[in-house]
């Protein structure tokens, strides 16, 4: 399986991240990738950019080096009932909204309330994908967040970034969560959640954790351009309507 469709990476305005917009751009050419999103985190996490840097995306180019650029943000959930921390009004101007559980913005909670954060951040319109649902400190129902990706229309994402550098320990919920979405024939995205440019369009440790697995091909949604292409559509995007 050859990817070639990373949304999730951080530049040096997420405070602690080290490559620019450009410098993605120019590594996701060098190994031949078609899209890129630029996903920096929500304002309440330390480091983090304001929403106006968030707002002012538009001015960055659609494409840099042939590389298509999707402009988004990894919004911080908040609390339980699922609210995040970038306003709805710059939501709707992206290109692909992430949400994910990050200390710091929110303390973790037990598996029941973390599971009803993921669950009620679903149920809002603008939230495309849930990311790094592996991370121990944040247990979940997998099962039932598995099921309301299904009915909502939302992407799980797996993270490689989490099997080899950040959120160490979620390796066997990933595996957990990937044969849950197998099971229900639910959508997934393989994310590299890089923090360096070197890292984009690395998947390496998610093959690897899925060996012997046999999740099918066809459930990952940046397995193919035309099928992440479809998937954009039917969320509505206007860069692909």
């Amino acid at each position: 399986m050859e990817i070639l469709i990373d949304m999730h990476n951080h530049t040096i305005s997420s405070g602690h991240a080290y490559s620019t917009i450009q410098e993605i751009a120019k590594e996701a050419s060098n190994k031949g990738m078609k899209y890129v999103g630029i996903t920096d985190h929500g304002p309440s996490l330390h480091g983090a950019p304001t929403v106006w840097h968030i707002g002012n995306l538009r001015v960055v180019p659609d494409t840099i080096y042939g590389v298509e650029i999707l402009k988004g943000v990894e919004a911080n959930i908040l609390n339980e009932e699922g609210d995040i921390d970038v306003p709805e009004e710059f939501l709707g101007h992206l290109d692909i909204v992430l949400a994910g559980l990050h200390e710091g913005p929110i303390v973790p909670m037990d598996k029941e309330g973390n599971t009803m954060a993921i669950l009620n951040v679903m149920d809002k319109e603008y939230i495309d994908i849930v990311v790094h649902l592996g991370n121990p400190n944040f247990p979940i129902d997998i099962e039932k967040v598995v099921l309301k990706a299904k009915e909502s229309n939302k992407l799980i994402e797996i993270n490689n970034s989490s099997l080899h550098t950040s959120r160490l320990g979620s390796s066997e919920n990933c595996l957990e969560i990937a044969l849950m979405c197998k099971k229900y024939n639910v959508p997934m995205i393989f994310s590299s959640d890089s923090h360096i440019s070197f890292d984009v369009g690395r998947f390496d440790e998610i093959f690897k954790l899925f060996e012997g697995a046999n999740i099918p091909e066809e459930l990952i949604i940046n397995s193919t351009v035309e099928r992440f292409k479809n998937w954009m559509k039917s969320r509505g995007k206007k860069r692909f309507i």
